[in-house]
C-alpha cells in the first residue's frame, strides 16, 4: 500500500480527507459509501467519532469475516485519536484488509500529525477539504457546483449568488441545487435576483426578520402578502433558514468580539451582526434546533413533498416565532 492511490480510486484501501470544511468532508464520506454500495449493496458502514475508536476497536472491526463482506470504516476527527489507537491504525496500515475501505477525516493541523504522516506514507488517497475563507474560492465552488449539476450559469449569476448568501458552503450548495432544479436554461443574474435578492429579499427576509423576533401575526401577514404577489416559495424557505442559522452562528461565537471580527469569522456583513444580536434575545440552542426542523419540513413541502406548501410555510413561521420565545 506504499504506492500512493489515485484520487479517482474511490475504493482505495485508505482515503484521507484533510481539512475543516464540513460539507467537503461529508461529501468524501458519501462518495466512498456510494461507491462501496454500488460494488456491494450489502456493504457494512461503520461511522465512528475519534472517542469511539478505542484501542483494539479497529482490529475488531477489520477482522476477517466468514462472509467476506465489503466494509467501510469511517473515523471522524482522526487528529483526536489516542496514542494507543494511533498505534493500532499504523499497524493496520502496514497490512490493510481486502474489501475494507478505511476513511480518516483529519483537520490537517499539527495535532495528530504523526497519523497524518503515516497515512500519507502508506499511500493513502488524499482529498483536500480546506475551509473556503476567500470569496474567490467560494465563487469557484459555486461554478463547480453548477458544472457538477450539468447546468450553465453566467459568471455574473455565480457572483450574485456568493454575494447574496455569503460563506456558508452548505447554503451555497443548496442554492445551486435549488436553482438547477427550478430553472430551465442558463441561470443568469436575473434568476438569482428573483430568488435571493431584490424583491425576494424585501419579502422573504422581512418574513424571517419578523418571525425570529417572535412577531407571529406580522410575520404571517407579510408571508401571505409574499404568497399573494407570487414570491418564489423556495426563496422564502431559504430566507427563513438563513435567519435562524444566523442566530445559531452568532450564539456560538465568542462573546465580546467586535462586529468586524465576527463578520470575517461568520461570513456576515458587520451591519447584519448588529441586527442578529438584537434578534437573539429569547433564543436558546433547543429553540434553534426546533426552528431549523420546522424550516426543513416546510422546504420539503415546498419542493413537492406536501399537499399545501403555503400552509407548511405558515406552520414554519409560527414554529420559528414560538421558538424565539422559548426561554
Amino acid at each position: 500500500m506504499a504506492r500512493k492511490a489515485s484520487e479517482d480510486d474511490v475504493l482505495a484501501p485508505l482515503t484521507l480527507a484533510v481539512g475543516q470544511e464540513d460539507l467537503l468532508l461529508d461529501r468524501v464520506v458519501q462518495q466512498v459509501v456510494a461507491a462501496a454500495r454500488a460494488a456491494d449493496a450489502d456493504t457494512d458502514v461503520r461511522d465512528l467519532t475519534s472517542d469511539a475508536l478505542q484501542p483494539g476497536t479497529l482490529a475488531e472491526l477489520t477482522s476477517p469475516s466468514l462472509f467476506a463482506e465489503r466494509k467501510v470504516v469511517i473515523v471522524r476527527n482522526a487528529q483526536d485519536l489516542s496514542a494507543d489507537t494511533i498505534k493500532d491504525v499504523k499497524k493496520y496500515l502496514d497490512a490493510p484488509v481486502e474489501e475494507i475501505t478505511l476513511v480518516l477525516l483529519h483537520a490537517g493541523a499539527a495535532k495528530g500529525k504523526a497519523l497524518l504522516d503515516a497515512a500519507r506514507k502508506a499511500g493513502a488517497r488524499e482529498v483536500a477539504c480546506p475551509k473556503m475563507t476567500k470569496a474567490g474560492d467560494r465563487l469557484a465552488f459555486v461554478r463547480g457546483e453548477f458544472r457538477t449539476l450539468g447546468r450553465s450559469a453566467t459568471p455574473e449569476a455565480s457572483q450574485a449568488l456568493v454575494d447574496s448568501i455569503g460563506s456558508d458552503l452548505r447554503e451555497l450548495a443548496s442554492a445551486c441545487t435549488q436553482l438547477a432544479a427550478d430553472v430551465e436554461g442558463t441561470i443568469d443574474v436575473a434568476v438569482v435576483a428573483r430568488y435571493y435578492t431584490g424583491r425576494a429579499e424585501a419579502t422573504g427576509f422581512e418574513v424571517a426578520d419578523l418571525a425570529v423576533t417572535g412577531r407571529t401575526a406580522e410575520a404571517l401577514e407579510r408571508l401571505r402578502w409574499a404568497l399573494a404577489v407570487g414570491q418564489p416559495l423556495p426563496g422564502i424557505t431559504f430566507a427563513l433558514a438563513s435567519g435562524v442559522r444566523a442566530i445559531g452562528k452568532l450564539a456560538s461565537a465568542p462573546r465580546g468580539a467586535n462586529p468586524g471580527q465576527l463578520a470575517r469569522e461568520l461570513g456576515m456583513p458587520p451591519w447584519k451582526i448588529d441586527r442578529v444580536r438584537q434578534q437573539m434575545r429569547g433564543w436558546t440552542g433547543d429553540g434553534v434546533s426546533v426552528a431549523l426542523r420546522a424550516v426543513a419540513e416546510a422546504d420539503a413541502a415546498v419542493k413537492g413533498g406536501g399537499a399545501d406548501p403555503a400552509y407548511a410555510l405558515e406552520k414554519a413561521v409560527v414554529a420559528i416565532a414560538r421558538a424565539s420565545r422559548a426561554r
